[in-house]
Parts: C-alpha cells; sequence; structure tokens
C-alpha cells in the first residue's frame, strides 16, 4: 500500500508541474504552484505516505519493510504506460521482474 500511495504521488506531482509555469522568483510562478490542485493532493498524498512508513517502521523489521519499497519502481512502469504514455522496453521490464523478484524472496 505504501508503494502504491508513493506512486500516486509522484504520479500528481508529475501531473501538476506539466501544468506550472516554469519556474521562477516570480508572481506567475507562484501563482500557478498555488492554485494547482495536483500539487495540493500530491503534497497530501506524500503525508499520507510518509504516515503509514512512520507506521511500518515502528511495527515491522527495518530489512524487510526498507526493501520493499522498491515496488514502487514496478508501480512507477505501469503508471508511466498508463497515464504518460511512454514506452518500456524489454530491458526495463527485465529489471522489474528482477526487483519483484527479490521482494519475493524478502517477503518470504
Amino acid at each position: 500500500m505504501q508503494s502504491l500511495l508513493l506512486v500516486a504521488a509522484q504520479t500528481s506531482l508529475k501531473f501538476a508541474l506539466l501544468r506550472m509555469a516554469p519556474f521562477g522568483w516570480n508572481r506567475r510562478f507562484w501563482l500557478s504552484v498555488l492554485t494547482n490542485w495536483q500539487f495540493a493532493l500530491s503534497g497530501a498524498l506524500f503525508a499520507a505516505c510518509s504516515l503509514l512508513w512512520m507506521y511500518m517502521l515502528r511495527h515491522f523489521p527495518f530489512s524487510t519493510v526498507y526493501p520493499l519499497i522498491s515496488l514502487s519502481y514496478a508501480f512507477g512502469m505501469v503508471g508511466a504506460i498508463v497515464f504518460f504514455h511512454e514506452t518500456v522496453g524489454p530491458s526495463k521490464w527485465l529489471g522489474v521482474a528482477l526487483i519483484m523478484a527479490g521482494c519475493l524472496l524478502i517477503a518470504k
């Protein structure tokens, strides 16, 4: 769940950044930040993700939960395809398969 929240936050942030004005210390940029609901959503998702991460760190072994964050790489690849219409080559899929295999070994 934490990995899904992290990918949702990152995806929302990507959408927000696509809508924002180019960075600058000017009124136009800061208005684009303050009026961007996707940016606010990404902040809320990052906060929820952090709270869940704190819970996990407190109640589960660090050596188990930390490597499982790498599941976010796999979810991120799916998000890149679905939301941003990116092309993912075979070598990236192989990398995701190896990550998933590692997560299975760690979780057992």
